[in-house]
């Protein structure tokens, strides 16, 4: 096999990377990484250089691994700002460092990637190494797996140095409900009468929330979209990573993927929210609102979702990262995982101390979370 550094995904054959191994994630499907190199979302001056590994057997390809060069570590959703701050304070640098991820997406999936066919511990196992070769030819200070699925991240740790790190997200799932009523019914009754309220309080504002297909937005349906998004993150004075062009590329190429919950208000767009399909689950990662309007966040991003997963009998609901409100509102704790190298042998020995300790604390906040679960019986 042939190992090649590709510094733009589109130097890839888009068709030979859609066989690979994605478990229906749409956040590694060719086009929503392409959309992201594209509209310079993901990019060299943007902090995102592409260095991703592609493994290739004759003219085939036969493995991959979306890996990016950092120069910072914003949009990560593993935060290791403390880690850049000890290696500045004893005269190291940092950055650049090397990410296996998709950008801005805090979503589990694979990342050891393989063609149908082929051994997939054979390709991982080569993709890895590849990784390691790769992060100490260009002297860097250390080399990221963030959110790999669980049999990824297992791989990854048999290799030496590597450390596993953990983490708690919120998802909803599908106990095959036949109505929202229904589901609602399975919570304990202050849970029940919670969301109902912030239901009725939407409803009494004369809001209307409807889960669109991405083939029915058009254009101005994007820009909306995009301006709601934009307005919001401007309003907690976050940046926002993604821009206008980004958008237009998923709603073109990526139709059947997706799914927008729009918002009304006296007949006029006032917010959207915007989820992914695939693998059998919804995933909920953008949303925006042109003004503030009492519970509208929980119901366009929680409440009208999930009871859209019920009606299409959709499996699993993942909302995105943090967020221990979603507890109450249905979502449950489940576990996420990073695996982590550095370099430098007196430093990988004090993170993985933190590692150690930091992992026994979050077993214990998991089973505390789980003890105040909203439903009963359990």
């Amino acid at each position: 096999m042939q190992l090649q550094i590709i510094n733009d995904i589109r130097r890839v054959p888009g068709r030979q990377w859609q066989r690979l191994n994605l478990a229906g994630c749409p956040f590694l499907d060719y086009r929503f990484l392409s959309a992201l190199e594209a509209s310079g979302c993901a990019g060299g001056g943007r902090g995102w250089q592409a260095q991703h590994l592609a493994l290739f057997e004759g003219e085939a390809l036969v493995g991959a691994m979306p890996l990016y060069l950092k120069s910072h570590s914003a949009g990560e959703f593993v935060f290791d700002w403390a880690w850049a701050d000890a290696y500045e304070r004893n005269g190291f640098s940092y950055y650049p460092k090397l990410v296996c991820a998709v950008p801005f997406t805090p979503v589990a999936g694979p990342r050891l990637l393989s063609a149908p066919g082929v051994r997939h511990e054979t390709v991982a196992a080569q993709l890895i190494e590849a990784a390691l070769g790769h992060a100490r030819k260009l002297g860097v200070s250390s080399l990221h797996f963030l959110f790999p699925n669980e049999s990824d991240a297992r791989l990854i740790s048999r290799h030496a140095g590597m450390m596993e790190r953990r983490d708690v997200q919120f998802h909803w799932h599908n106990r095959g409900y036949r109505s929202f009523t229904e589901y609602l019914g399975a919570m304990s009754a202050d849970k029940r009468k919670k969301i109902k309220r912030e239901r009725r309080r939407v409803a009494e504002q004369g809001v209307r929330v409807d889960m669109l297909p991405g083939d029915a937005l058009g254009e101005r349906d994007w820009n909306r979209f995009y301006d709601f998004y934009r307005i919001t993150h401007a309003a907690h004075a976050s940046f926002h990573h993604l821009n206008r062009a980004f958008f237009h590329a998923i709603g073109e190429n990526m139709a059947q993927r997706i799914v927008m919950a729009m918002a009304r208000m006296g007949g006029e767009v006032v917010a959207g929210a915007l989820f992914f399909l695939g693998d059998g689950a919804l995933y909920g990662r953008y949303w925006g609102a042109a003004a503030r309007i009492a519970d509208l966040h929980f119901e366009t991003c929680y409440h009208r979702p999930i009871e859209w997963c019920i009606e299409n009998n959709i499996a699993r609901f993942e909302a995105g990262a943090q967020g221990g409100h979603k507890l109450q509102r249905g979502l449950t704790p489940v576990t996420t995982r990073s695996v982590h190298w550095l370099s430098h042998p007196l430093f990988r020995a004090a993170v993985g101390e933190f590692l150690a300790g930091e992992k026994r604390g979050m077993g214990k906040y998991k089973a505390a979370l789980e003890a105040h679960s909203p439903f009963r019986n359990v």
